[in-house]
């Protein structure tokens, strides 16, 4: 029992420190190669995690594995068009100009019903209010909806905004961050003052 649960351990951190070099994507961004990399890794973990009559590196070994071929792909994609649109796809436009482009929707295995449930996802309840959709390579839908139906933003009104940059937390949890205030030009001093301000 004991065992087991120091493999259950050994193998969750494993797994943490692979998905964390893996990069920041969230699951529903995921790239096909990358979903299949994850769902190898959680396959490849559960056998050694709960028999404890298999060596552990018979886990371990498969996943750094995984990890590499992750990383030379990740590479390539990066380093070559051709390999990226082989790897990840290309995005389609299934809106065009406000048409409907059935063969892209039939290339792509969505439906009408599949595409307007996605646009009133994105708050978008007319596909006459579309200008452009596009499919992107993770599966998400891109809208830009047209002039007439677009948010208006301050610059339509020609107002210029004052610049109001990051914000940066200076206090969490009760510890004070250093690193913050040198960000901003400010020390301790200032942020004592400022909290007695409050």
């Amino acid at each position: 029992m004991l065992i087991t649960f120091a493999r259950s351990i050994l193998l969750y951190i494993i797994i943490l420190i692979v998905m964390r070099l893996m990069g920041k994507r969230e699951i529903s961004q995921l790239q096909p190669f990358e979903l299949v990399i994850a769902i190898l890794i959680a396959d490849l973990s559960a056998v050694p995690m709960s028999d404890t009559g298999i060596p552990i590196q018979n886990g371990i070994v498969p996943i750094l594995g995984l990890l590499f071929m992750h990383l030379i792909i990740s590479v390539l994609n990066m380093k070559s068009l051709k390999m990226r649109a082989i790897i990840c796809g290309k995005p389609s436009i299934v809106i065009y100009r406000g048409k409907i482009k059935e063969e892209e929707l039939r290339k792509e295995r969505l439906t009408i019903n599949e595409l307007e449930e996605r646009l009133r996802g994105l708050n978008i309840f007319n596909l006459g209010d579309v200008e452009y959709a596009i499919l992107e390579t993770s599966g998400q839908l891109t809208v830009i909806p047209k002039p007439n139906k677009r948010n208006t933003i301050p610059e339509d009104f020609n107002i210029e905004p004052e610049y109001e940059g990051i914000s940066y937390d200076l206090v969490i949890d009760g510890i004070v961050m250093e690193k913050n205030l040198k960000e901003l030009g400010k020390d301790y001093n200032w942020l004592k003052k400022e909290v007695r301000k409050i």
